[in-house]
């Protein structure tokens, strides 16, 4: 049976170029099916999204040659400072600062933009003669047989693949031709995401201040600026996302206090509904999925993308591994392995991300003091204060070769 490529990626995001490298390194020949066209997120304008890329990940990154390429515009997350309270209250005497000094192995992460991330993967994808990039095309329909998979692109054309991921996000197609179900549901919180420049230096420090309505995150960006992820209630967020700039900053400065003195915008804003959604299933016959497309979580804890590429070099170590012992990379027994792999890890982020918003995004008094109290003695106890620091760095559980 002829193949046109050995793997097909539905999805051009991150996970995908990130795979495609991956699976390039390891012999495979992969194309990626992108829905967007190239350059629309290579561009050169700052509009703030960035990433908080864990230790471990910026590890994968090197690893497949990416992150020299984005290390000039990363910005290393020193120390994180967490806290809770109200708007325009302050935070609480409780709070958790986590210094990268205690961990001994550099930064607990970096911040990196998005345009810079997803330029070098373009760039990394288009030099590298074993992959294939097919932007402004979307897989439309897949068919399974005994030796692999056909798929029709939006264009017409059809390819067939030995093994298909779906790197298409929380709504996948490809899970759900697969007939693969989720479960989840909906928080009734709305992030608003933006980039403020503020006038004093954030140092590399970045922020966690937990709210009645939801978190507030501050993430430290090169220069005098952060990218803010405010969760508030859908309600709220409407209503505050359709004020002006100057309406805008209003409501956000008693939320985000003046340590950083005077703030003001820095780029478009932005809105995204929060909810969690994870697939039943990982794999399917010849079908594997990374990154939202298998779970996609709360961002309380920065650890989305993060998740993604450790689903990214699990799959990829899984099908290496099978290739070097001449086994069929689409065997089933091969793919449950990678399931097996990430099924646990995936299941107790979800659960701590849910557990902590739900925690965190009230204002019970007794769950107030309770929580307050946690983080003190979290703070107290070095011990446990370095588990949460290299939880947060991606440095806990049975990390993949590329991770390490």
């Amino acid at each position: 049976m002829r193949f046109d490529t050995d793997i097909l990626i539905a999805g051009g995001g991150l996970n995908g170029p990130a795979l495609a490298l991956a699976l390039s390194h390891a012999g495979f020949t992969v194309t990626v099916v992108d829905a967007r066209p190239a350059p629309e997120r290579a561009g050169s304008n700052f509009d703030g999204r960035g990433y908080a890329l864990a230790l471990a990940s910026k590890r994968l990154l090197d690893r497949l040659g990416v992150w020299q390429d984005v290390a000039p515009n990363a910005q290393p997350m020193l120390d994180i400072k967490v806290s809770d309270g109200r708007a325009g209250e302050g935070p609480s005497p409780f709070f958790l600062h986590f210094d990268h000094a205690e961990l001994e192995e550099g930064p607990m992460g970096f911040m990196l933009e998005d345009r810079f991330l997803y330029r070098a993967f373009q760039t990394a994808m288009e030099n590298d003669p074993a992959i294939t990039l097919i932007p402004d095309t979307s897989v439309t329909e897949q068919s399974v047989d005994a030796s692999g998979v056909t798929v029709t692109l939006s264009t017409g054309e059809t390819r067939r693949a030995r093994l298909l991921v779906g790197c298409d996000g929380r709504q996948s197609g490809v899970a759900q031709r697969a007939g693969i179900r989720r479960t989840g549901w909906g928080y009734g919180q709305t992030a608003l995401v933006c980039a403020i420049a503020h006038e004093l230096p954030h140092n590399g420090v970045a922020h966690q201040f937990f709210m009645p309505p939801g978190p507030l995150a501050i993430l430290p960006l090169p220069g005098n600026m952060s990218s803010i992820v405010w969760s508030e209630t859908e309600e709220n967020a409407a209503r505050i996302h359709a004020l002006s700039d100057e309406d805008y900053l209003a409501v956000l400065r008693p939320r985000f206090g003046d340590f950083l003195g005077d703030i003001s915008p820095a780029g478009p804003r932005f809105t995204y509904p929060l909810g969690l959604t994870v697939a039943n299933h990982f794999v399917a016959e010849h079908i594997a999925l990374v990154g939202d497309a298998a779970h996609g979580m709360h961002p309380i804890a920065g650890q989305g993308l993060n998740a993604g590429l450790r689903d990214v070099a699990a799959l990829a170590q899984v099908l290496t591994e099978a290739k070097s012992r001449g086994e069929d990379i689409t065997s089933i027994l091969v793919l449950e392995r990678y399931q097996e792999w990430r099924r646990f890890d995936t299941q107790a982020l979800v659960a701590a991300t849910d557990i902590t918003n739900k925690l965190f995004s009230n204002d019970n008094p007794l769950l107030r003091a309770g929580r307050d109290i946690g983080m003190g003695l979290i703070g107290k106890v070095p011990a446990l204060r370095r588990t949460f620091m290299r939880e947060a760095a991606g440095l806990t559980g049975d990390l993949p070769d590329l991770m390490r």
